[in-house]
């Protein structure tokens, strides 16, 4: 029987692969290694060749080249294998809304979850078109099982399709890319790439070369604590510290009042006593010197109300991880070939920057320029996730005309 790209995602979607970063296992969860087993039976099944599953839950094949060519590059195709933590993965049970006719979607009538155009008006985009939706228990998966079932349907498409020219193409499917550890131990050199594309984005038309520099702080606010009966002169209440240090960063500085390139610094934990308070803040920004700027800020600040509060404030910071522009930009032949790869199959290309991270940024800097294509889904992360299939489709062509013009040029 020949799998459709549909076949393949609503069946990838069964297996609950949700990431877990408390565990410090890799994979973090028994669920992603599961899904890495069958899919490594499904490639041997389809005859490719240096497969090869290792014990973290890297999964890497290789479909060969059939062309005479020598000087073919070797392109990757990379996917990951984890769903978000932040809402349940397990017993998702997905259906197609046939010929979607603009109005609102009622994804679970008995907790009147609605999927409505007036709260996601990129539902608009998409009238006329069968979409897959969640039954609004669950999220759906699209990120980035999506992912996995177009590169697999395109290496199905080549095989079966001997008249396209191509060289070797190997892909990878990696475990806690939502963690932020899919490329941790991505071992680069057996991969064995030019270079890859990462099938991970958003709407179709997306194409991504540029994310933010990442780091994270925490500010830690030592206090003193005594009878607050007698507390004049003596006590420091840690919490009114961190208070004050916190509003004295910029307040449209912040994820809420920012878009496109523009950075922010974001509280994402606020922990404390009077005797002790952590913050804890991610530093985001495109530009490199912009992000330094930012970190320089939060220290700038730790000294000022040192000032005030001797010893009170501590502060620790930490990379995360870097704007891949600066590997790309050296290379960007790899990113006119998907630009043409999208225009060859009628797709207005979308050259976003990502606002967030991604595994090719890490892989990037690892050696393997990296670039980041549409998968298809909208609303990741939620119950209100769907994904068109014309997208998923379009998107298995994108690979096969990459592999075409590599292979071409």
């Amino acid at each position: 029987m020949n799998q459709t790209v549909v076949d393949r995602f609503l069946s990838y979607v069964k297996f609950d692969t949700q990431s877990d970063e408390l565990t410090n296992l890799t994979p973090s969860t028994p669920g992603q290694m599961i899904f890495a087993q069958h899919l490594e039976q499904e490639l041997k099944s389809l005859g490719l060749e240096n497969i090869s599953l290792d014990e973290n839950g890297y999964l890497m094949a290789t479909l060969p080249g059939n062309t005479k060519k020598s000087d073919v590059p070797t392109i990757g195709f990379i996917a990951h294998l984890d769903t978000s933590p932040d809402l349940s993965g397990r017993h998702v049970s997905p259906r197609i809304v046939e010929n979607y006719d603009g109005g609102d979607i009622t994804l679970n009538a008995d907790n009147n979850v609605v999927l409505s155009p007036n709260q996601f008006p990129e539902l608009k985009d998409y009238i006329g078109q069968d979409l897959i939706v969640t039954d609004g228990t669950t999220l759906l998966g699209a990120d980035d099982k999506a992912g996995i079932a177009e590169i697999i349907s395109a290496v199905v498409y080549l095989q079966n399709h001997p008249e396209i020219e191509h060289g070797d193409i190997r892909i990878a499917f990696n475990p806690d890319e939502e963690i932020g550890k899919g490329a941790h131990k991505f071992d680069v050199e057996r991969f064995g790439a030019d270079w890859a594309y990462t099938m991970d984005g958003g709407a179709i038309g997306e194409l991504e070369y540029e994310n933010f520099n990442a780091a994270v702080a925490k500010v830690t606010f030592t206090g003193l604590n005594v009878h607050p009966g007698y507390a004049k002169h003596k006590m420091l209440n840690s919490i009114r510290v961190a208070n004050q240090y916190a509003i004295m960063l910029p307040r449209w500085e912040t994820p809420e009042h920012t878009e496109d390139y523009e950075g922010f610094y974001h509280l994402i934990g606020f922990e404390g006593s009077v005797e002790k308070t952590v913050l804890t803040y991610i530093i985001r920004d495109h530009d490199r010197a912009r992000f330094e700027s930012r970190k320089r800020e939060l220290e700038h600040l730790t000294r000022k109300v040192n000032c005030e509060f001797p010893g009170c404030v501590s502060i620790e910071i930490k990379d995360q991880y870097f704007n891949m522009r600066e590997k790309i930009e050296p290379v960007m032949h790899i990113i006119d070939i998907a630009v043409e790869a999208m225009k060859e199959s009628d797709i207005t290309p979308k050259v976003v920057p990502i606002r967030g991270g991604t595994d090719g940024a890490q892989l990037s800097f690892k050696g393997l320029p990296c670039p980041n294509i549409f998968a298809g889904g909208l609303n990741f992360h939620g119950r209100y996730e769907f994904v068109p299939i014309k997208s998923m489709e379009k998107a298995v062509e994108v690979i096969c005309q990459i592999c075409r013009l590599v292979a071409q040029k």
